[in-house]
């Protein structure tokens, strides 16, 4: 490992580096999750290690030390399973675009390929590695693995997303996901055994050590700490839409238009957001079990009573039903009474899920989430 072969003491310096910049994370952040600048550890890396700094060069490599291209990432240590952003293609789109999935797999695999030779050849690297900073309650975690070729050859188990907007893959190594839109290649990163493992205090007023070391005075004033009480609470999100026959819609029968099904007479206001069956699948003990009422608490402070329901619990709703709808539809959507909600209103607002807080025993509360997000959810989770 690079990082295990440099200097003791080098070592030190760079772990200190990100200490003491992970200490002082209530400036910019309310988690208990050191805030990591990208920039601010690249830096660090390069002026403890004394390595070259990549970080402007159109290439691959962050930093080369060595002869070793280093290209770092920094990221939420999460489920140690995390899909990282590694390439963009957004000008090359004319080479992949309107291919079938296999070949645009294999364009992005050669693209990547040629990138990777070209810094190598480049900068005289005789390989290439990825250095991971992952950032977890009070730590920082060092992770070192290979940046490999994409083995074009040994690609399988392509799999395209029902929006046909995601394609993930294998070959063999590693696991991949390029988003078409986006023009992203992806790759999940396993972070398991650290390198080195750091502890982090993050200072609870970050401006008093700031004071002390440039000499000036903090106002006596009392500030009243600031709590995010949604930072690393148990969640899951939910799609507003549909992606059924190949196209991302709103189904005009059943989900938030739910009251326009054919059959029995349906209040105007009745919908319901489905869940997908992997969240039940995933997060087995997050929902209660069918039809169990629990407290669910809107953005404006609002408390509906919930349960999932149906086949699957695939379901949630209000009881009266029509409490969610006049919510959803009425106030938050603005509709006229059976007028029928589209994904196109959803992307005029840039919202297309919700996300679910689960607070405690029958305690939940709802608010939206922004275009993507369900999908980076789905990501996360490997589904």
């Amino acid at each position: 490992m690079l990082f295990s072969n440099q200097p003791q003491n080098k070592q030190i310096l760079y772990k200190q580096m990100l200490n003491s910049a992970g200490s002082l994370s209530n400036l910019f952040s309310e988690s208990d999750s050191p805030f990591l600048v990208s920039r601010n550890v690249e830096n660090a890396y390069c002026e403890a290690f004394g390595a070259n700094n990549l970080g402007r060069a159109d290439c691959s490599a962050d930093a080369s030390l060595n002869n070793i291209g280093v290209g770092i990432k920094t990221f939420l240590h999460g489920n140690g399973k995390s899909l990282q952003k590694i390439a963009e293609f957004n000008k090359d789109a004319d080479l992949y675009r309107d291919q079938s999935p296999k070949a645009l797999v294999q364009t992005i695999a050669n693209l990547r390929n040629e990138r990777i030779k070209f810094t190598e050849r480049t900068y005289g690297l005789s390989s290439m590695i990825y250095h991971c900073v992952t950032r977890k309650p009070g730590k920082i975690l060092i992770f070192e693995t290979p940046m490999d070729l994409v083995n074009v050859e040994s690609i399988t188990n392509i799999k395209v997303s029902n929006n046909r907007n995601n394609i993930t893959f294998e070959d063999g190594l590693n696991e991949y996901s390029f988003n078409v839109t986006k023009s992203t290649l992806y790759k999940r990163f396993i972070t398991k055994d650290p390198l080195e493992q750091i502890d982090v205090e993050i200072f609870a007023k970050p401006y008093e050590q700031l004071s002390k070391l440039f000499g000036f005075e903090l106002s006596p004033v009392e500030t009243p700490t600031v709590v995010n009480p949604l930072e690393n609470v148990e969640h899951v999100v939910l799609p507003l839409f549909s992606d059924r026959g190949g196209r991302r819609h709103v189904p005009e029968k059943s989900g938030l238009n739910q009251w326009n099904a054919a059959g029995r007479p349906r209040n105007e206001n009745e919908v319901y957001i489905p869940i997908p069956i992997w969240i039940h699948r995933e997060f087995g003990e997050f929902f209660p079990e069918r039809d169990k009422e629990f407290n669910l608490t809107l953005p404006d402070q609002t408390s509906l009573s919930a349960k999932v329901c149906q086949d699957n619990r695939k379901a949630l709703m209000t009881n009266p039903n029509s409490a969610l709808g006049e919510w959803l539809l009425r106030q938050v959507m603005n509709l006229k009474e059976r007028e029928l909600l589209t994904y196109d209103q959803l992307e005029g607002l840039g919202i297309d899920s919700v996300i679910v807080f689960k607070h405690g025993k029958g305690q939940y509360s709802i608010d939206f989430r922004g275009l993507g997000t369900y999908d980076d959810f789905e990501n996360e989770h490997n589904k």
